[in-house]
């Protein structure tokens, strides 16, 4: 197979608050990734006010980015760390409350109310929880998704989303037998298998 020893590869949520409490996070990018700012027309299309989902969402930048030019932003992340990173890096005040449909998760809100975190397993939530979303930008979600996890990943972004809506995924390529991931190798004919 061309994912090479990545199929079984899992990695745990525990490595993954391990990764935020070292500061093993090569993975965020304080300036902001360029693609999203080279394809932000084809995201938005022309509609203001969106509701744009941020996947694994780290303390990534875009979001404040996002939400300053008028759009509601919404992400998850497992690590509270960074969720409670990214409001400080931004001195933005918020709020935190549980989620009640989740046990032990919590949702922080800017108190701006256009910055929406939801700090627990991307898999926790649902539609009836966080409604629909007419963007999404997955800069590194599908990417860190476990391989046998990504039909259950596809599954719930599909029904996150309004049926107009866009979805810009950013993946990586390389010989997946000499890296054993995250972030992983998704080939293209996985992706059309996955999101149609």
């Amino acid at each position: 197979s061309d994912v090479g020893s990545q199929k079984e590869r899992v990695v745990t949520e525990e490595e993954w608050l391990q990764k935020w409490e070292m500061g093993n996070i090569g993975f965020h990018k304080e300036e902001g990734h360029p693609l999203l700012q080279k394809y932000l027309d084809v995201l938005l299309n022309g509609r203001s006010g969106l509701r744009i989902f941020f996947p694994l969402c780290g303390k990534a930048v875009e979001m404040k980015w996002l939400a300053d030019m008028g759009h509601s932003v919404v992400g998850v992340e497992v690590s509270e760390q960074a969720v409670k990173d990214f409001f400080s890096e931004h001195s933005l005040p918020y709020c935190e409350e549980p989620v009640p449909e989740i046990s032990g998760a919590k949702m922080f809100q800017s108190t701006s109310g256009n910055i929406s975190l939801y700090c627990c397993s991307i898999y926790d939530l649902s539609s009836s929880i966080v409604g629909k979303f007419d963007g999404v930008w997955d800069r590194g979600a599908l990417v860190a998704v476990n391989p046998c996890d990504r039909q259950r990943y596809a599954s719930l972004m599909i029904n996150l989303v309004e049926k107009n809506s866009s979805y810009l995924l950013v993946t990586v390529s390389y010989d997946p037998n000499k890296h054993k991931g995250p972030p992983f190798y998704v080939p293209e004919s996985e992706i059309k298998s996955l999101f149609g």
